[in-house]
């Protein structure tokens, strides 16, 4: 399935499950991108519904309750909907590992331009008189973001097309331009990397994205190079950044019985009657105390001030995140 399509079918997910009420094609057409179209003109119009039927068979084909029916007995045209009790999902407890994973997940969506997409589907569906409900594709909204880069890397690593950018390491005060034909775009211990061909060196680097100052220019053509066949990136990455020394030392208190990964990673661990202390080594606060919130209440640092900070700067980014999605959605109503 191409990408383009792919993002149709998920911002047409968004669309039926934002409304209760069952939304005509026309209405789709409408809001969704991808479905723009001349409705006066024939082999337009006969071009969207070939596209809209067969979209409908692929979500149906992947499990998605797709409903027709009409909102009254007085509309002629019937409309769609997805049912919200077969579609929804039951509680699923992550581990930390697996909810770092799904963050992954909620980060490539957003730099896709699917977010910014389906944003603009819903706001038209309220300017319609369309009553959305706000609560409905929760789920989706990314909580975190990535760096700039990440977005014109990862299509010029899909396109095969050779990029410059300016790029700083921690022992100088300027950056440098760097030409790199990129391969992939991977994640490593909580950092985004680039690998591929550094064009002015003949070798293969990779560039920690965050490092990387201003704009990603791409300079060739698309299909202009090929990765090498197999080529590890992950391991490329782990070569590089070398072992991880994790000289600090953490104090959480666990609940009892409660954060069975923080007791796997911990050195020392001590019973006491408000939960277990447990001493966990560390290289990176801010990657630590990622890792502990996801274990919500049943974790508190203790020690040191800088874990304890980091930890309290992002349940302060989880909590302004649904503040505004709290407001956007009681504007809505």
């Amino acid at each position: 399935m191409s990408r383009t399509r792919t993002e149709r079918l998920v911002n047409l997910v968004i669309c039926l499950l934002s409304t209760r009420r069952f939304l005509t094609a026309a209405q789709i057409a409408a809001t969704v991108p991808g479905y723009e179209h001349d409705p006066e003109d024939a082999k337009d119009h006969e071009a969207f519904q070939r596209k809209f039927e067969r979209d409908k068979a692929e979500l149906r084909e992947l499990g998605v309750p797709l409903e027709t029916g009409t909102a009254s007995v007085f509309d002629a045209e019937p409309g769609y909907r997805i049912a919200h009790r077969e579609y929804a999902l039951p509680d699923i407890p992550l581990e930390p590992d697996e909810a770092a994973a799904v963050g992954i997940a909620a980060r490539l969506w957003q730099h896709a331009g699917l977010a910014a997409a389906a944003s603009s589907g819903l706001a038209k569906l309220r300017a319609a008189g369309i009553d959305v409900d706000p609560q409905a594709t929760l789920g989706l909204e990314p909580m975190v973001t990535v760096d700039p880069a990440f977005a014109p890397l990862t299509a010029a690593a899909r396109d095969r097309r050779e990029v410059s950018f300016d790029y700083r390491v921690p022992d100088r005060d300027a950056p440098t331009r760097r030409r790199v034909q990129p391969w992939g775009v991977v994640c490593w211990r909580g950092r985004w990397y680039v690998v591929g061909h550094d064009l002015d060196r003949a070798a293969t680097r990779c560039f920690r994205l965050s490092r990387v100052v201003g704009a990603v220019r791409a300079t060739g053509d698309a299909g202009a190079y090929e990765p090498p066949a197999g080529v590890d990136l992950i391991s490329h990455v782990a070569r590089w950044s070398g072992p991880v020394e994790r000289t600090g030392r953490a104090t959480v208190l666990a609940a009892p019985g409660r954060a069975a990964g923080l007791r796997r990673w911990a050195v020392e661990s001590e019973a006491g009657p408000d939960g277990d202390r447990l001493v966990l080594p560390y290289a990176d606060a801010d990657f630590l105390a990622g890792q502990i919130v996801g274990y919500g209440p049943d974790v508190r640092v203790l020690e040191p001030p800088e874990v304890r900070e980091a930890v309290i700067q992002r349940l302060k980014e989880v909590a302004a995140r649904h503040d505004e999605l709290a407001v956007a959605g009681g504007g809505a109503r």
